[in-house]
């Protein structure tokens, strides 16, 4: 517990929860805190007994550069690290790959050899952080990085806490950055729930995330909808693989976006609990309540910040922020008022932090349990929500489940449908967007930004090339052909190889080639 009893400034002594009992007594939709249907939060005592974990996410240049960010927000009171990787990263090509040129470091760190996230992580103590990797098609082998720097330092994995993403639904649906069909993809995904069960116990094996499919143009009730079918998709697809449900759905974890519209965020968030509370009891039968419990980070909206007047973004992200706090977020990671300009320079990323901070320390917004809860409003959009997305859920399963949409692109259309409408929106000023199209200033920005320099992906290709040529060339043709016959059998855990793979000193894009040879890559067919 963080204290024993809470306070406001006027020396009232704050009840963890206030219940009125004519709304709330009688509503079984609701429940208490850390109790089924988890509408009112997930932990009994929810931010009482712990904070939210502070991220900031990070990434760009040469891993050298992000490590030195890393150290800063860590001496700055973040709690958890959010790693980025660059765009030949998450497609799978080293950084010296004609492919990765003029992308490399740019949108990320680039990471492409066990040499490389060592640098990363120096000095970073993996034992007591929660590090959060967004990336997808190559979570696996990023994740095989990872475990090989814990087992040089002599760290348990078993102790290593995490997430990687490993998201592959929405990638088609919403991002992009796939590179093999779906069903090797969703054998990928399943490897990684079965390796980290037994191997890696306290690490989140997927991140279902919303947060991209906000992005792209969805509504609320889009975002909800669309990222609880791919979490019931990947769940039947490790139900199939023969995994238990009570034991796998406990390291689930979601990722949400949140967006201006205040109450409408807060009441998408305790919809989402107690749908995935549901769906996991009623439809996969799950009987432990830890693998029913919806546990989730959240991420302020990228899409909303504005080049125009970029310090509004300010309030725009702590607007958010509040109200993935009051919605019972497990994790916030709060973007930087200069990055619709560019990466987030140092500055502002500590003025991002520093608004958590603001919020957990100073604004009582964590010293009672779902303050929100049994507003005559909040409760009837979060009845609102969880209908119009259960709408969906059903239309999707009518239509032969998640990936049948995808590839009739059912999903894509209605996202497109829903930005489309947005942008009308916007251009005959039905939403009004600060200094955009209303109360517009016409001075341009000065914030400084930030730029990556071309020398740095020249050093990390010569680096990687004098890796490349210091090593043993038979080991790595070895472990190669190993994986490469692994994915093949079909029935073969590929992430213990993986593991092996880079301890050899084989690179992501080595890894990734021998897969690409076996399950080909995946093109999105043309709809008119």
């Amino acid at each position: 517990m963080r204290k024993e009893k809470f306070f406001n400034s006027s020396r009232i002594e704050l009840k963890p929860i206030y219940d009125n009992a004519s709304t709330l007594g009688k509503n079984a939709k609701l429940g208490a805190p850390g109790e089924f249907p988890y509408t009112r939060g997930v932990q009994e005592t929810m931010y009482r007994g712990q904070l939210w974990t502070m991220r900031q996410y990070a990434g760009f240049g040469s891993a050298k550069e992000s490590n030195n960010r890393y150290q800063h927000l860590l001496k700055h009171g973040t709690t958890g690290l959010s790693v980025a990787f660059d765009l030949p990263t998450q497609m799978g090509y080293d950084s010296d790959h004609v492919m990765a040129s003029g992308e490399v470091g740019k949108v990320g760190v680039a990471i492409s050899s066990i040499e490389d996230m060592e640098v990363l992580l120096d000095g970073l103590p993996l034992e007591k952080i929660s590090t959060s990797m967004t990336i997808n098609s190559t979570a696996g082998i990023l994740l095989a990085f990872y475990i090989a720097v814990a087992r040089k330092r002599g760290i348990p994995i078993k102790d290593l806490r995490g997430t990687v993403q490993n998201d592959l639904l929405k990638e088609y649906i919403a991002r992009g950055t796939y590179i093999y069909p779906p069903k090797p993809s969703l054998r990928i995904i399943t490897d990684i729930f079965a390796y980290c069960a037994s191997e890696v116990p306290q690490w989140n094996t997927i991140s279902i995330s919303g947060y991209h499919i906000r992005e792209a143009g969805a509504t609320a009730a889009q975002e909800l909808a669309f990222t609880l079918a791919n979490g019931i998709t990947y769940v039947r697809a490790a139900l199939d693989r023969g995994l238990n449900v009570d034991e796998f759905g406990r390291r689930l974890s979601f990722f949400f976006n949140v967006h201006n519209n205040f109450f409408e965020e807060v009441a998408k968030f305790r919809a989402a609990r107690r749908m995935w509370g549901h769906i996991m009891r009623d439809r996969f039968h799950a009987s432990d309540p830890r693998a029913m419990k919806l546990r989730f980070h959240t991420q302020t909206a990228g899409v909303t910040l504005t080049a125009q007047q970029p310090e509004n973004n300010i309030v725009r992200v702590t607007l958010q922020a509040l109200a993935a706090v009051l919605g019972g977020t497990q994790s916030l990671h709060t973007n930087s008022m200069d990055e619709a300009l560019g990466l987030p320079t140092e500055r502002a990323a500590t003025l991002a932090l520093r608004t958590q901070q603001i919020i957990a320390y100073e604004s009582g917004a964590a010293d009672v349990i779902d303050p929100l809860g049994g507003s005559p409003y909040v409760e009837a959009l979060t009845d609102e929500l969880e209908k119009l997305a259960y709408d969906y859920l059903a239309r999707i399963d009518s239509l032969g489940g998640v990936i049948a949409c995808i590839e009739s692109g059912f999903i894509q259309g209605e996202i497109q449908n829903s930005a489309y409408q947005y942008q009308k929106d916007v251009d005959a000023k039905r939403e009004i967007i600060v200094g955009v199209n209303e109360f517009v200033q016409e001075a341009p920005s000065r914030l400084e930004t930030l730029k990556v320099a071309e020398e740095v992906a020249r050093d990390q290709i010569a680096r990687l090339r004098k890796f490349k040529s210091q090593r043993d060339t038979r080991a790595v043709a070895k472990h190669l052909e190993k994986i490469r016959l692994a994915a093949a059998s079909q029935d073969k855990n590929l992430v213990p190889l993986f593991v092996d793979a880079v301890q050899a000193n084989c690179t992501l894009g080595e890894i990734s080639d021998e897969l690409r040879k076996v399950f080909g890559l995946y093109r999105e067919s043309v709809r008119l």
